[in-house]
């Protein structure tokens, strides 16, 4: 039992609660009176009530994200009626803006807004000292990170062993882009350099090998940079697997060499484009070079092992679904492993709202808020994108088809055109994005190829069996049986045994 419960559901299992093991790491002397539970969206609120009250606790301190707000609505209040007593604080980035029009604000007792790390101790040693007096809304000033106990030991082996772990450098962001709320993190702070190092030379040492860096300007301050870089290249142990979130036109000669010397497969780079068209960037407050950045794709795509995973976002201000799918084109040609297709959402915060009357911006009431229709896109055409987001997940992104994707787009001068008569078609035969079966695809794949694009059903079985074989997969699929000779010979799958399944499928290319 404790006094102080934290808590949170994240989207899945494998996510750590980063934000809630800096409040505990940070509670001074009511620590020893504190515990951390973490739950998932998939597990019922009724059952988490349960467990949360097993520990009888007086405060219970949530962290509320957009991917969890309605169940933990939910919770809250189950949590009320239960235990009206129970003194219930929020926090996160969504119940950090807007705070007035939320349901859950007016079940809770407390919300910190901001940065709670110090806040969260202040508050529970207030109210753990009897007063009342405390108002509803309690913002928190932004802390020195000096002054932070990092929660680098609050993870355990279990988290070690099965979870990804959460690292940070920085806090904030330069930029102004509207649709983020990282936009209103300013200025860019730095933690300090020398304790940080120790913090990941201790993960190291307990046989941490994948690490998740959530600043999301990793290469604005480039002495932290090398020094990051050359901590892990110093420390490279054969399954280290290090992401980065990087600012895409910003790669000077200094961290190149430093990149080019990394292993296959060690570095992931989070290049966030969002657009290709510089009006919408300019509408949106998005300072980007287009040029600088193409020639950093080339060196990364070229002269490095990075797996580059690359962000666009549809349904901008003033986008087109035109304009979108030559942004797609011109950054696939770029060759990054992935494109993220991310439909815009109004995050809580955010100054994209400026936009709605003049572009007619309508987005779903209910989380995740995304975009339903603009003025250049109708709602029947945004459609269309979701399912065109999802299937290039399963299909382009996932590693799976990494030979056979090319080839919905061989002779035709525009991926995203072919690309999309693929969803249109997969739509109209299976009429859903989710739930489908790696071998159903795959047939579906030779299907379309064979039939509608009417190419060798020979040559399509062995893109596709390349495929499966380089995934690691040795049963033959039925579909293919036909097409291919009788005597095959599989591959063992490559790449580091702890780097992520679809960066190993990545990594696992046969030799042409």
């Amino acid at each position: 039992m404790a006094d102080i419960v934290l808590a949170t559901l994240n989207a899945k299992y494998i996510h750590a609660a980063f934000g809630l093991r800096y409040l505990l790491a940070n509670l001074g002397d009511l620590r020893p009176r504190a515990t951390l539970l973490e739950f998932d969206i998939n597990q019922r609120p009724i059952e988490i009530a349960e467990t949360l009250l097993a520990e009888s606790p007086r405060i219970l301190g949530l962290g509320v994200y957009i991917w969890n707000i309605t169940p933990t609505t939910e919770l809250v209040s189950t949590l009320k009626r239960i235990r009206p007593d129970l003194t219930i604080i929020l926090g996160g980035p969504e119940v950090s803006y807007e705070t007035e029009q939320q349901p859950i604000v007016k079940l809770a007792d407390h919300v910190i807004t901001g940065e709670a790390d110090l806040k969260f101790a202040e508050v529970c040693r207030r109210l753990l000292a009897g007063e009342k007096s405390l108002p509803k809304i309690i913002p928190a000033e932004l802390p020195a990170l000096e002054r932070l106990v990092t929660p680098y030991d609050l993870y355990t082996d279990r988290d070690v062993a099965h979870r990804i772990i959460y690292v940070e450098a920085s806090r904030g962001c330069p930029f102004t882009c509207e649709f983020c709320l990282s936009s209103l993190d300013i200025p860019v702070r730095q933690f300090p350099l020398p304790a940080l190092l120790r913090n990941l030379s201790e993960l190291l040492h307990r046989g941490v090998r994948q690490f998740k860096f959530v600043d999301r300007t990793f290469n604005l301050n480039l002495n932290t940079s090398k020094a990051l870089l050359q901590f892990f290249l110093d420390h490279y142990h054969p399954g280290l697997f290090v992401h980065f979130e990087m600012i895409p036109d910003r790669l000077p000669d200094a961290l190149r060499e430093i990149i080019a010397r990394f292993p296959p497969g060690s570095l992931q780079f989070e290049v966030g484009i969002q657009t290709f068209n510089p009006q919408v960037s300019q509408l949106i407050s998005r300072r980007q070079d287009y040029d600088r950045l193409a020639d950093n794709f080339q060196f990364l795509r070229h002269h490095t092992g990075v797996h580059v995973h690359a962000d666009l976002i549809a349904g901008l201000p003033g986008e087109t679904a035109e304009s979108f799918g030559l942004g797609f084109d011109r950054l696939l040609a770029l060759g990054p492993q992935e494109i993220q297709v991310g439909i815009l959402k109004r995050l809580r915060g955010t100054p994209i709202v400026r936009h709605d009357a003049e572009w007619e911006m309508i987005y779903d009431e209910h989380p995740p808020y995304e975009i339903l229709q603009t003025k250049l896109i109708s709602f029947a055409e945004l459609q269309r994108l979701r399912r065109f987001a999802r299937y290039w997940d399963l299909i382009g992104n996932s590693g799976n088809f990494v030979t056979t994707a090319p080839l919905l787009w061989r002779d035709d001068d525009s991926p995203f055109r072919e690309f999309m008569r693929l969803c249109d078609w997969l739509h109209e035969k299976l009429g859903r994005r989710h739930g489908i079966a790696l071998a159903q695809l795959g047939e579906f794949l030779f299907t379309f190829l064979t039939d509608e694009k009417k190419m060798s059903p020979p040559a399509v079985a062995a893109a596709i069996w390349h495929d499966y074989q380089a995934g690691g997969r040795s049963d033959k699929p039925l579909f293919l049986r036909p097409h291919l000779p009788e005597t095959t010979v599989s591959r063992r799958e490559r790449g580091g045994a702890l780097m992520p399944k679809r960066q190993q499928r990545h990594l696992a290319r046969a030799e042409k």
